[in-house]
Parts: structure tokens; C-alpha cells; sequence
């Protein structure tokens, strides 16, 4: 069967795309939420309310020769589109997985309704690409995606913050969308408050995990925090540059929104990771222009192919890496979390 080209990028495992992942259900079977469990019961008595549900099942029209003359624009918006459903998609299989294969009841519960949402995102997304002519076929992508392992404590760094950020990314769209209209050119920013609203809610969900553990919050963890930190903010930074139609049909700037996005993923995160990297630091903002640079370039040698273009990708590496050690190694602010996770909100 030919694939399309929306599900061949759902595909692409190049180290930018997102991810599919499998992780130890043997040790998420072990984990005791004892030390939270007021605050976890109330998140599950939300979680299984399910305030959400009526919410994706509203329809949208939309009319896909109105970006015909927009090019650049509907290129960009493919690959939004694209990247947030493989995200989404990715969360939905994982958690399915989990919730399969360990009996805990806590854990069970939690991924059902994780899963849940996930599949009604992922869903959301693909009527807009269906719209478009270019669906991703879901089942492909979980039957063909490379998986990559990750120990589960990787799993609640990782998600964690791809769940922030992805309530930052989202709420700071759908604000500034709502202030001006004008610049709304497709009706699916008009759902991202409440579809926001369920990623913070897995954020906390996860947070509640780790502060369950706290061994995972302290000593040699917090290289761990600090490595995750800068990967998910850099890989964040370098493909939002890589849509400039995209930002500019916002009426956005770029780099202003990804700092503002860092700003809310920061405030939000303080409650739960003891140290917060200084995004308002020159040397991190030099840092984060410098990976983008070598990421453009990284493309270009991609795109020449050949021996040359393979060496050019092996001395661009080394520079990628060099940088982002240098990034790593930048003074981190200390956090105090509070003794209670804000389960609302707090942007």
C-alpha cells in the first residue's frame, strides 16, 4: 500500500521528529502514590468527570482551496499539523500500552484516561489533515514506527514536560488568536483552550508521580531535569524556526513566542523540578541561535547527499554536540516546590 506524504513524516524518525517510545511495566507495576494520595485521588475524581468530553466531538468546516494561494503557509501548517498528531499519537500508544500490561490499579486508571484524551487529540487533528487530503493513517504509524526504550523515569521527565509545554504552546496560540481574530486562518486554534486545559492536567498527573518518588527530584536526578530540560526547549526552538510561514500568518514572532512559552513551561515546572534553566541568560539565547544554525545546516548537507554531504552531517554533529554540552554546563536556578501541586491552571 502507498503511503501518503503526511503519514511518511509521521514516519520520519530523524532526531527532531517526535517520538514513539516503550519503557520497564515491570517497575511502573511497583509504584505507590501513598505520599500524594490526596492530591492524586482529586486529580482522578477530574480525570474520570471527564469535563472534556463533548468538547472534541464538535465539527468544523474548512475550506482547503483557501490556502492554495498560501503556499509556504500550507506547507508549514502540514507540518504543524503533522508533528502534533504523531505527539499526541505517541502519548495515546504508550499510555495503552501501559495501561495493558501492569494491573496497579492507580497506574491502570491513570493511563486509561490518559490514553483517552490523547486518542481524542490525535482524532481532532486528523479530520483537519482529512480535510486537507492528507490524513495520517494511525494505524501505520503505530504498527511501523521505530520505538525507542526509555527507564520510566526518563518517561515522566520527558512527557512531563512535553505535556507542559504543550499547554504553554497551545494557551499562548489560543490567546493571542483570541485578542486577534483576523489572523485565525483555520478553526482548530478555536478548540485549543480546552484541549490545552487536558495536557495540563497530564502534566500534574506525572508531576504527582514524581513527587510520589522523590529520590527522582534529588542528587544525581537533577542532571537528568537539567538534560530535559535543554533537549525539549532546544528541539522546541529549532522546529518552530523551521516554520516561519506558519508565525507569520499568526502575526507572531517567532523567537518572542518560544520565550514566552519557556517563560509559562518554567513557572509551571518550578512547583515540581528543583532547578529551572535561565532562559533570559545572553549566553543560553546565543546558545539556542547557534543549534539552530547548525540545524539549517545539518539540513542542507542532508539534502546534498553523497559522500561530502556525509561528512558535512558527521562535522555537524560534533558541532551540535559541542553546543549543547556548553548549554548543559550554564548556571541553573535553583527552585522550592511547594509542598502542593496547583492542579488548575496557573497561566
Amino acid at each position: 500500500m502507498e503511503l501518503n506524504d503526511s503519514t511518511r513524516q509521521a514516519l520520519d524518525n530523524r532526531p527532531l521528529a517526535p517520538k514513539f517510545y516503550r519503557t520497564d511495566y515491570k517497575a511502573l507495576e511497583k509504584l505507590d502514590v501513598s505520599l500524594v494520595r490526596e492530591e492524586w485521588d482529586e486529580l482522578m475524581s477530574a480525570f474520570d468527570a471527564d469535563l472534556n468530553r463533548a468538547h472534541f466531538k464538535q465539527s468544523f468546516e474548512f475550506d482547503p482551496t483557501s490556502l492554495d494561494d498560501r503556499p509556504a503557509l500550507k506547507a508549514d501548517f502540514l507540518d504543524f499539523l503533522v508533528s502534533s498528531i504523531t505527539a499526541e499519537y505517541s502519548g495515546c500508544v504508550l499510555y495503552q500500552e501501559i495501561q495493558k500490561k501492569v494491573d496497579n490499579k492507580d497506574i491502570k486508571n491513570l493511563m486509561r484516561c490518559m490514553a483517552r484524551d490523547e486518542s481524542r487529540h490525535a482524532g481532532f487533528i486528523n479530520k483537519a489533515l482529512k480535510q486537507l487530503g492528507v490524513a495520517v493513517d494511525l494505524s501505520v504509524l503505530k504498527n511501523k514506527k521505530d520505538y525507542q526504550y526509555f527507564r520510566p523515569k526518563f518517561i515522566y521527565y520527558a512527557t512531563y514536560l512535553s505535556e507542559k509545554i504543550g499547554y504553554a504552546r497551545y494557551i499562548t496560540i489560543y490567546r493571542h488568536l483570541q485578542r486577534h481574530p483576523e489572523y485565525q486562518f483555520h478553526p482548530i486554534f478555536s478548540w485549543f483552550e480546552n484541549w490545552c486545559n487536558d495536557e495540563y492536567a497530564h502534566g500534574e498527573a506525572l508531576a504527582l508521580l514524581m513527587r510520589a518518588d522523590p529520590k527522582l527530584l534529588r542528587g544525581h536526578n537533577k542532571l537528568w531535569i537539567r538534560f530535559f530540560l535543554l533537549a525539549v526547549y532546544s528541539t522546541m526552538y529549532v522546529r518552530d524556526h523551521s516554520r516561519p510561514s506558519l508565525y507569520e500568518a499568526f502575526g507572531m514572532d517567532i523567537t518572542e513566542f518560544d520565550y514566552k512559552v519557556f517563560d509559562i513551561t518554567t513557572a509551571i515546572s518550578c512547583q515540581v523540578f528543583p532547578l529551572s534553566l535561565d532562559t533570559d541568560s545572553p549566553r543560553f539565547r546565543e546558545g539556542m541561535q547557534r543549534m539552530l544554525h547548525l540545524s539549517r545546516q545539518m539540513d542542507a548537507a542532508r539534502q546534498r547527499g553523497g559522500v561530502v554531504g556525509l561528512l558535512k552531517r558527521a562535522g555537524l554533529g560534533v558541532a551540535t554536540a559541542a553546543t549543547f554540552a556548553r548549554l548543559y554546563l550554564l548556571p541553573t536556578m535553583t527552585n522550592s516546590p511547594p509542598e502542593r501541586v496547583t492542579i488548575a491552571p496557573v497561566w
